[in-house]
């Protein structure tokens, strides 16, 4: 049993208000799981486009971080903020990404110790295999109807509620 699993059997038999409180903790747990899941389904599709296209020098991690780099020059700290990286994994996979030739970087101006970073040529085809990987996906998706309800952005909207919920917790940590 995941972790998840075990925190939504031991929420389901609470009732923190009387109401339908165990339901929602166990619908909260399974919504986690879920995303858990397409996250590492998502990367899998990654790797298998790449697989597909004889590319096997980059990881899934590594294309999707390229991806979000986008055509932005930013820090290492600033591409952390956007994305879903822990520092040292951002920091290992832009070293390697710099190795490979698909990102350059340099030393920031204002503050030496920062180091700006952008894609080369290799890291924009990159990210616009992943972009068209996305773009198919997408399509598909709508032509199967299987976002029309609720519709995706209602979706996202949910989402970005929680996202703002769960930086509020950790905020009020500290």
């Amino acid at each position: 049993m995941t972790r998840l699993a075990l925190i939504a059997s031991a929420n389901s038999s609470l009732d923190l208000d009387g109401d339908d409180s165990p339901d929602m903790a166990a619908a909260y747990a399974e919504s986690l799981q879920i995303l858990d899941r397409l996250h590492r389904l998502m990367l899998d599709l990654i790797k298998d486009e790449f697989e597909r296209l004889a590319q096997d020098d980059l990881t899934p991690v590594q294309a999707l971080l390229l991806y979000n780099l986008g055509a932005a020059e930013v820090s290492a700290g600033e591409l952390r903020s956007r994305g879903m990286y822990q520092g040292s994994n951002v920091s290992y996979n832009l070293k390697k990404l710099v190795q490979m030739g698909y990102v350059h970087h340099a030393r920031c101006d204002m503050d030496r110790r920062s180091v700006r970073v952008r894609l080369s040529d290799s890291g924009v085809e990159v990210r616009d295999t992943v972009a068209r990987l996305f773009a198919r996906h997408a399509a598909g998706l709508r032509m199967s109807g299987v976002l029309d309800d609720p519709p995706l952005p209602q979706v996202n909207l949910q989402w970005r509620r929680v996202e703002r919920y769960w930086a509020e917790q950790i905020r009020y940590i500290y």
